[in-house]
């Protein structure tokens, strides 16, 4: 079971450890409506299973997404993914919606889309431009769709959420086209679960191959075509981005911080860290915004 880093919130939705989403796994509100009851100011936290999409309509949003701090001041849609530590600060003319997906939602997304919806997979903000107007009538049919209890409200939801989704994936024009299979995507899926649940155990590829019914050699070609990296480094960056969140975010000493991401003794993972950031865990924490 997940719990929450020291430090670190882990909640459903803000504020609230327990509430779950609605039967729609679809939750949807205004900005205004949360972020009023904490001073204009959600601090970081993350979420387990649930997808986020933070649309800014008006007003000014301060993003930070892992420990990286931006600025929105236009019409925008700010993309958090599940177990993403994120924050925001808004003034008070902020207007727009947060909209909050469950992992079954997403899942029948993509079954109705026919491919994986990897614009989802990482944090992203992406500008309304032009189509600022289209999407604001969109959002807000959604919001008002939700809010309702109108007959056929969940086809209705399911129409305006899947037309929402396809706006978002057509705006990854900077990623070259892939012509892998669905089933090659769906491995790679699994072994990320799989990592994700796994990562602090060490374990070899050969284990994390073995359970998904392929070679080692076979994994690290998937993941170089798919990701850029070998399976061996799909596993070092999520101990180095859940080493960073401890430096950033928890006031755990680095033996302390060793420990709980499994490594044998703090000398080692001093090195791994230096070696795969450039910097010492102590220098990383000091020069960190957030610290």
């Amino acid at each position: 079971m997940l719990t929450a880093l020291p430090g670190i919130p882990l909640f459903q939705l803000y504020g609230e450890s327990h509430t779950r989403l609605d039967t729609d796994l679809l939750h949807c509100e205004s900005i205004c409506a949360r972020s009023r009851l904490h001073h204009w100011e959600i601090k970081p936290h993350r979420h387990a299973e649930l997808l986020q999409l933070l649309y800014v309509q008006r007003g000014e949003a301060q993003v930070e997404i892992e420990g990286t701090r931006s600025v929105i001041r236009q019409p925008a849609i700010q993309v958090v993914p599940p177990l993403t530590v994120h924050g925001f600060r808004f003034n008070e003319q902020i207007q727009g919606h947060v909209l909050t997906f469950g992992a079954t939602r997403v899942a029948e997304l993509e079954q109705r889309l026919g491919s994986p919806l990897s614009v989802l997979a990482a944090p992203r903000c992406y500008p309304l431009g032009q189509a600022h107007r289209r999407l604001h009538t969109l959002i807000d049919a959604l919001q008002q769709e939700y809010q309702g209890n109108a007959p056929a409200r969940a086809a209705m939801l399911q129409a305006l959420v899947t037309t929402l989704m396809v706006w978002i994936s057509r705006q990854q024009h900077d990623q070259p086209p892939r012509n892998r299979s669905e089933r090659d995507r769906q491995l790679l899926r699994l072994y990320q679960r799989q990592v994700e649940a796994h990562y602090r155990e060490h374990l070899p590829v050969d284990t994390f191959a073995a359970r998904l019914g392929i070679t080692s050699a076979q994994l690290n070609q998937l993941c170089r075509e798919l990701t850029g990296q070998s399976a061996l480094q799909v596993i070092h960056q999520r101990l180095l981005l859940e080493a960073r969140r401890n430096l950033v975010y928890t006031r755990m000493s680095i033996g302390q911080l060793s420990d709980n991401l499994g490594f044998s003794d703090p000398t080692y993972f001093a090195r791994f860290f230096k070696r795969l950031s450039g910097q010492t865990p102590n220098g990383f924490r000091r020069s960190a915004p957030c610290a």
